[in-house]
């Protein structure tokens, strides 16, 4: 099995302890710090709000994007905390994925009641 999904597991559970301990209606960055920490207590590498440069023809944009959580430099996970999940969403993480040659990213969304319905993942096909 690929250590993404091994770590992709981890995330997921990770998240579903933090939405059951503080529930919906928080601000993104205190999802953020406590996952963090959740995901730390599992010896997990965690990066927060990376500026990833950006090769665009001949030049390069230092701070092309950003990603919310890199995790063991491999999976990359986007916050949310909004009312629904929209297709530029989507669109967003997947270009994260493209651009950064990650195969596997996980968009969640903490302003649900059950976060299993928070949880979208998405692979790139490289």
């Amino acid at each position: 099995m690929a250590p993404e999904e091994d770590i992709g597991r981890a995330i997921i559970g990770a998240a579903i302890k933090v939405h059951k301990i503080v529930g919906p209606g928080l601000l993104e960055s205190a999802y953020e710090a406590c996952l963090i920490y959740e995901l730390g207590k599992l010896r997990l590498q965690v990066q927060r709000q990376i500026a990833v440069p950006l090769r665009y023809e001949e030049i390069v944009i230092e701070q092309g994007y950003r990603l919310d959580l890199l995790i063991e430099n491999i999976v990359v996970a986007e916050l949310k905390a909004v009312p629904a999940v929209l297709p530029v969403h989507r669109a967003q993480l997947l270009s994260y994925l493209r651009l950064g040659d990650f195969k596997l990213g996980y968009i969640l969304n903490f302003h649900v009641v059950q976060m299993r319905d928070g949880i979208v993942r998405m692979v790139n096909g490289l």
